[in-house]
């Protein structure tokens, strides 16, 4: 066995990748206390996911989605009433290949949800679950990068810069808060409820990974006189993450999941709300590791055997954030003299086109306004807003993977005559890239058989299409260097088809007990 060094590279390899869209279904029985029902207004939610495990071929997932529903009274048709429910799900995602020691990634979306009424007592709910999925392995790989000690071995090098896994780790965090709402509301029933993480950000120090975001919620509620008033509270996420060598020049994914919610009225305190949030928070940590990759290898006295296998990691990892603000007009008819109570907001990406130089994006902003009349009876309007958004200056731009993550930053609608609304929204775009490598590696190389004695003392080679001067001298059993100085060549990367070369017979050395 030849005497070898090594480096080690920690792959986190995408295994697999999944999108699936699974039906939830559950019927909701009108509490005595609530009046029947003749139809319903509008229905939202929030989705959870308080358990997740890894089997031999599926992804068996655990939650509930905390529905809201919005519904018209039978008999009281100047009111708006609400009902809250949970629907409990377990779902197994099949997804080939993946075994219980690999480590799952999941971001959970609620498509749609609807609510039908089956008679004044009882509810019909449907919910569309979208799930993202990625599957990661990790893989430690020793690459050799030097030969000991073997001055006959001819080595072919190359420079590589790659993203080598630093550390996993996860931990969870409990967000709470009590909200105050106006000192005149009486608070009598939540009507709807969403939440969106934003601001999320990482500092790194001492082997520990601070993350920092803050979960931004809307709370639409009725009051004891009939009114319908909002709240928009923030609520900090903080937590630690402990991974060993980690510094500030560390690239890094970061992932929350929502596995549990409690917001309720405040039973101790008068005109609040109580929140309670429980958070999952995954990051895996990257150093930019230089690899001196050892391409192809060969003796001048021996014929080597090597062990070779083909890997493949990620490169060029990095992020960029980028501000994006649309600005446009939309016409809503029969809106004029309502009041704007509230408007979701979602965005959907349509088209993503790469060229050389950039990344361009094709999306939607969609909209959801809900409008109140003097009467208090509801009113939902949808609004889509197409847009752009381009990344440039990039270097070979076909070949890079992206994902992207939006936050909605602040947003603005001013009613004008007519049912036009002036849209000014302000979002931060980030795209997280990087390339994938496949390359072939060297594990092993051992001193199969010595190379039979040459009976020739110079050889005259005519170079053919595609030769290069390592591939013939490693073919003569020859070095780079002697086949250079031979035929006094300039510059040993630039020889030419037809080109006549002379290939002196190599010397051979006497052969070390030690080797």
């Amino acid at each position: 066995m030849v005497n070898v060094a090594k480096e080690n590279l920690c792959i986190h390899k995408l295994v697999s990748e999944k999108n699936e869209i699974v039906f939830i279904e559950g019927d909701m029985i009108v509490p005595d206390s609530k009046p029947d029902i003749l139809n319903t207004i509008g229905t939202s939610g929030m989705a959870c996911v308080y358990k997740k495990e890894l089997l031999e071929g599926k992804l068996k997932i655990d939650g509930t989605i905390n529905t809201y529903i919005m519904y018209m009274p039978e008999g009281m048709e100047q009111e708006v009433r609400g009902l809250n429910t949970t629907l409990d799900f377990t779902e197994n995602i099949e997804i080939e290949n993946v075994t219980s020691d690999m480590q799952a990634e999941l971001k959970t979306n609620i498509k749609s949800i609807e609510a039908k009424v089956i008679n004044g007592r009882k509810i019909g709910i449907k919910v569309a679950l979208e799930f993202d999925i990625k599957i990661f392995t990790t893989e430690d790989e020793e690459i050799v990068n030097n030969i000991l000690e073997n001055n006959d071995i001819q080595t072919l090098k190359t420079n590589l810069t790659l993203n080598s896994l630093l550390g996993t780790g996860t931990t969870k965090i409990y967000a709470k808060d009590t909200v105050q709402i106006d000192n005149i509301d009486q608070l009598a029933e939540i009507l709807k409820v969403s939440t969106h993480i934003i601001g999320k950000d990482v500092k790194i120090s001492y082997n520990k990974v601070l993350t920092k975001a803050e979960a931004e919620i809307k709370i639409m509620y009725l009051t004891e006189d009939n009114r319908i008033n909002q709240v928009n509270p923030k609520i900090p996420i903080v937590g630690f993450i402990d991974i060993a060598n980690v510094s500030e020049n560390n690239v890094y994914d970061i992932n929350y999941e929502l596995r549990n919610v409690i917001i309720k009225p405040n039973s101790q305190e008068e005109h609040s709300i109580y929140i309670e949030m429980e958070f999952e928070v995954s990051c895996s940590i990257y150093e930019e590791k230089d690899i001196n990759l050892i391409e192809d290898i060969y003796s001048t006295d021996y014929i080597l055997k090597t062990n070779k296998t083909q890997i493949s990691t990620i490169s060029d990892k990095k992020s960029i954030k980028q501000n994006k603000v649309v600005q446009e007009k939309v016409m809503l008819t029969e809106i004029e003299g309502k009041k704007l109570i509230d408007v979701d907001l979602s965005v959907l990406m349509n088209k993503e086109t790469k060229i050389n130089t950039k990344i361009l994006y094709e999306m939607e902003l969609k909209m959801k306004f809900t409008f109140l009349s003097q009467n208090m009876e509801l009113e939902i309007k949808e609004a889509t807003i197409p847009f752009e958004h381009v990344i440039d200056n990039l270097e070979r731009g076909e070949s890079i993977n992206t994902t992207n993550d939006i936050e909605i930053q602040s947003q603005d609608f001013i009613i004008k005559d007519g049912g036009e609304i002036d849209c000014n929204i302000n979002m931060n775009i980030q795209t997280d890239m990087n390339r994938i490598a496949n390359i072939d590696i060297i594990n092993d190389v051992e001193e199969e058989k010595e190379r039979e004695e040459q009976d020739y003392s110079i050889v005259i080679y005519i170079v053919k299409k595609g030769d290069t001067l390592w591939n013939i001298a490693k073919e003569f059993g020859n070095t780079v260097d002697n086949i250079v100085r031979v035929n006094g060549i300039e510059d040993p990367n630039q020889i030419q088809e037809g080109q006549k070369l002379y290939i002196p017979k190599n010397i051979r050395k006497p052969v070390s007990s030690n080797v």
